[in-house]
């Protein structure tokens, strides 16, 4: 059975860091949150990242928004995550479930959720990891354990299991919320909502596809088939 974009129950965010399309995305009713991270913002010409959030919290005032620590060791990225989460109640601290050398974030993480600080643990690609966050959730603090599952697709592994076993394991403790991250195509969004996942975020380029979600693949394939006919046509090709 096809699904349709209206049936769909997961929560759709919008991932990117260009001021315009945030602003675009925000005044669509279908986008429930964003996220950000230092990649895009960097492929966005952000050059201040303070300046840079305010723009976002006057733009995105009343939906969740995250944004991502760059330190690379304990006590910077709790003071990294203390400043950004002191700008506005609805930002959730983006911390990557390892610095750079490999080390595990746990100490931060159970610092800021004892702070009633909403957290997005990012880069998320195991079960080990998520189990690890999982035993550091003791209190009512909303979190979000993002599970990249694009990334786990390039290499050859369906990320489908992985999602339903992370929602089996912590469905028991109602503010860990499950998002796919790193989507790559609307079949994604499909995917994510058929396991019962509670978030997906999407790049912008791909949520302008999301009117094809139910398209009818008989109407689909003759439109194919007329702009074949048209660029031959306007190009006129001969033999």
């Amino acid at each position: 059975m096809e699904k349709k974009l209206e049936n769909l129950k997961i929560n759709i965010f919008a991932d990117g860091a260009n001021i315009n399309e945030i602003r675009k995305m925000y005044d669509n009713p279908l986008i429930k949150g964003f996220t950000t991270n230092p990649s895009l913002m960097k492929k966005a010409g952000v050059k201040n990242y303070k300046n840079f959030i305010q723009d976002v919290i006057n733009i995105v005032k009343d939906k969740p928004i995250s944004f991502e620590v760059f330190a690379d060791d304990d006590d910077k990225i709790e003071i990294q995550g203390r400043k950004i989460a002191s700008i506005a109640k609805n930002i959730y601290i983006k911390i990557p479930i390892t610095n750079t050398k490999k080390k595990f974030t746990g100490k931060v993480i159970k610092n800021l959720l004892a702070s009633n600080i909403p957290l997005n643990i990012t880069a998320i690609t195991t079960l080990d990891q998520i189990k690890m966050v999982y035993d550091l959730v003791n209190c009512d603090t909303p979190i979000i354990f993002s599970i990249f599952a694009g990334r786990i697709a390039d290499t050859g592994v369906d990320p489908i299991n992985l999602i339903n076993q992370s929602i089996k394991i912590t469905n028991d403790k109602k503010n860990i919320q499950i998002l796919w991250a790193s989507t790559r195509e609307i079949l994604n969004i499909v995917q994510a909502d058929s396991t019962g996942c509670h978030i997906i975020t999407v790049p912008n380029d791909l949520l302008k596809k999301l009117s094809l979600i139910g398209k009818n693949l008989e109407g689909y394939s003759l439109e194919t088939v007329k702009g074949f006919y048209d660029d031959a046509l306007s190009s006129g090709f001969k033999i």
